[in-house]
């Protein structure tokens, strides 16, 4: 994001949408892809347990000898109506981490993140800033 950090300026999430791409069947192996985007950068993939994590999406397959089951995790594509927020940020990062687990091959992810800009006070200004920053 390239917020105006002198006029006190933060980006307000509304909704976040994450695309994992397909983890692979592969015959008596549990596979997944997992993506999360946080407010500050992280070591792993985080959960909603986080408190910088904004939003986590993931797919799975579960497999145990011949059977396979997929699990998916579905929303909608477009936002419209009145949304709450659900993150704001007040530095110019947000990160964007995607893993795969027992894949044969590396795995991606994109979405896209629905919000807007707005000017904070000074004093919530420092105090978002402050709780981002310290809370890494």
């Amino acid at each position: 994001l390239q917020l105006d950090v002198l006029n006190n300026e933060i980006f307000v999430v509304l909704a976040v949408d994450l695309n994992p791409a397909s983890p692979e069947l592969v015959p008596g192996s549990s596979t997944e892809t997992r993506a999360a985007v946080s407010s500050t950068s992280q070591t792993a993939i985080v959960s909603l347990a986080n408190t910088n994590c904004i939003a986590e999406a993931s797919l799975s397959i579960r497999s145990a000898g011949g059977e396979a089951v997929s699990f998916t995790r579905a929303a909608e594509e477009s936002y419209s109506g009145n949304l709450d927020y659900v993150a704001l940020i007040a530095t110019n990062n947000f990160f964007v981490a995607c893993q795969g687990t027992n894949n044969a091959a590396a795995k991606s992810v994109n979405g896209r993140v629905y919000g807007y800009r707005a000017r904070a006070d000074s004093t919530t200004y420092a105090a978002l800033v402050q709780s981002e920053v310290l809370s890494a």
